[in-house]
């Protein structure tokens, strides 16, 4: 009778994160940020078998505790309450929540090159459902008419159309950030979270992102979560009572990062650059987390596991990877490697140079210094070279020579096969803008992507030729996906609407993807490449049952197939292939004309 009195005198339910644990993960310790008014002057307790509240810890803000718990072995899944007692009352009590691990989730597996990524931003791919476009308490409302707000798409309405992803080959999906962006503008995006535990109601609840997440795996789609770690939004719960003063990186006044990433590997680099790089904000409106407080760094890293095992997630993508602390991301990479062996993370490293990206790919060894452990990267010095290659004269360095000399610089990189490439993403202009809305250029570039080494990722649009120029503002690369909205003229779903060369250009995505999906000699063929000649450029992935040979005429004009005698340490004097793009066997492949700025996906029998 007395525990139940007492009880009744707990006040309002403490804020705890993670809202509830597991049972039987490799780290038995986990650290609990509880939030409310004055908790710092209450003594937490907790009784249930098998967890022990090994530490409490105090900030200058009293309206915060970090609790230490450790979770033996044989703690079983179950719910407990945590007391903060004070002056022998119950000032605040929580339950919490353990549950049991799913069998094997440790053992999940990652995306690799066995796939091709969709890249979908969920605000602008389709509304499923119109009654979440505007939410109580949300600030910003859905406009369709500014290119800068919220338009309305949601995770429904990218499940609607599995199907039509499926069908065309996608076998991975990365969507921009899901979780709540309750800020008043250009919330749309995704990158200024204000909630780490939470998806944001206009897209959903985080119940619709674990369906999501389902029905993805029904039709044997992989889903890669987009993660923040180096900023919050500035509407944030923390954000108006920071934990503590080291929370985010504070200035006099307000001072944007240098955004120069090479400050981290560059051996001449001045202080004041490295700390304005790491320490400067994104924007007015993202606080920059500092990952060197202790208790943020745990809070990240857990937040990183409880969506894997909440969600079924099949990789992450980690959002400016060199903004962060260093050391901190390579403790993390290391954490997530005892939890989940065989899962994959690629990092955004926005760079322009090869040996500058090589750094931040996790290695064996520390060959540079530093070890990230990150086991795959964005490619972005691949991607500019496609960006030129295909407008060039062919000299000693430009034309088809970029592509050659940027692959022979992958001894920098402990496993180049794991880089994600791409032709463009939500942050450039749009891929058939920059091959000159040349048709020829636009596939010449995709067949590159789809058999050259690494993972390719597709924006979205891509397939139906959407446009668009970055310098105009972000808007203008990231509009709507046709068909997604009711009442929409054009429906890129069906094909209804689309022109000839729309039609064309996503039956050609549609071919070569579901192509891929099936060669594993695109997936796990060792790259081997001839130095370009006279605008043709051949390359071979081989493996121990499959030859692929592709032949790339950078000319605007028709020319033979080159001598083959050069190549025929891959060819081994075979003569027959299967053509992939016209789907037509060839009895003679010498015999080959190669038309102008295309190119050939020859299997050899």
């Amino acid at each position: 009778m007395l525990l139940i009195s007492v009880y009744t005198l707990a006040q309002e339910t403490p804020k705890v994160e993670p809202p509830f644990w597991w049972t039987g993960m490799k780290v038995t310790e986990l650290q609990l940020i509880v939030h409310a008014e004055g908790v710092a002057y209450t003594a937490p307790r907790i009784v249930y078998p098998g967890v022990q509240l090994a530490g409490v810890s105090k900030t200058d803000n009293p309206d915060y505790l970090f609790l230490d718990l450790r979770i033996g072995e044989d703690a079983e899944p179950g719910k407990f309450r945590i007391d903060f007692d004070r002056d022998e009352d119950v000032r605040y009590t929580y339950e919490y929540e353990l549950k049991e691990r799913e069998n094997l989730s440790a053992e999940r597996s990652g995306f690799g090159p066995e796939d091709v990524i969709l890249l979908a931003m969920p605000d602008r791919f389709s509304n499923g459902d119109p009654a979440n476009d505007d939410m109580p308490g949300m600030l910003e409302k859905a406009d369709r008419n500014n290119r800068d707000g919220r338009h309305g798409g949601d995770l429904k309405g990218v499940s609607d159309h599995l199907d039509y992803i499926a069908e065309m080959g996608f076998t991975a999906i990365w969507l921009n950030p899901v979780l709540e962006n309750n800020n008043p503008n250009y919330s749309y995006h995704g990158y200024a979270i204000t909630d780490f535990y939470k998806v944001d109601p206009r897209f959903g609840t985080n119940a619709d992102y674990v369906q999501f997440i389902g029905d993805c795996h029904d039709l044997g789609i992989r889903v890669i979560m987009d993660m923040v770690f180096n900023h919050c939004g500035h509407g944030h719960w923390w954000v108006e009572s920071l934990p503590s003063e080291d929370w985010v990186h504070q200035w006099p006044e307000f001072t944007r990062s240098n955004f120069r990433a090479p400050v981290n590997s560059d051996p001449h680099a001045a202080e004041f650059d490295k700390i304005k790089m790491h320490s400067g904000w994104f924007d007015t409106n993202m606080p920059d987390l500092n990952q060197e407080n202790e208790f943020l760094a745990n809070y990240l890293i857990q937040n990183s596991i409880w969506w894997v095992e909440f969600a079924g997630l099949d990789g992450i993508r980690m959002d400016t990877y060199p903004y962060s602390d260093q050391a901190f991301m390579a403790r993390w990479m290391k954490r997530m490697k005892l939890e989940y062996p065989n899962f994959n993370i690629v990092g955004e490293a926005w760079l322009q140079k090869e040996a500058i990206t090589a750094y931040y790919s996790g290695s064996e060894s520390e060959r540079f210094g530093y070890n990230s452990h990150l086991p795959s990267v964005t490619d972005f010095p691949l991607h500019y070279s496609v960006d030129k290659a295909f407008h060039e004269s062919e000299s000693w360095t430009e034309g088809m020579a970029r592509l050659y000399y940027v692959l022979s610089q992958d001894f920098l990189y402990d496993n180049p096969y794991y880089n994600v490439i791409f032709p463009d993403n939500h942050d450039m202009s749009r891929y058939y803008t920059v091959m000159g809305e040349d048709l020829n250029k636009y596939k010449m570039g995709l067949v590159f992507f789809y058999t050259t080494r690494g993972i390719p990722m597709v924006y979205y649009g891509t397939e139906i030729l959407m446009c668009g120029e970055e310098h105009r503002g972000h808007g203008h690369i990231r509009e709507d996906f046709p068909g997604g909205w009711e009442g929409d003229d054009v429906n890129a779903f069906s094909g209804a609407g689309l022109n000839e060369n729309q039609l064309e250009a996503q039956q050609f995505v549609k071919q070569l993807q579901n192509w891929r999906r099936n060669a594993s000699v695109a997936h796990d063929g060792k790259l081997i490449h001839f130095i370009p000649e006279a605008g043709v450029y051949v390359y071979f992935r081989i493996n121990e049952n499959e030859t692929l040979m592709v032949v790339m005429n950078n000319n605007y004009q028709s020319v033979n197939m080159p001598a083959l005698d050069r190549f025929d340490e891959c060819i081994k004097g075979r003569r027959q292939a299967f053509e992939v793009i016209g789907q037509l066997n060839i009895a003679d492949i010498s015999a080959i004309s190669i038309p102008p700025k295309s190119a050939l996906i020859l299997e050899l029998k």
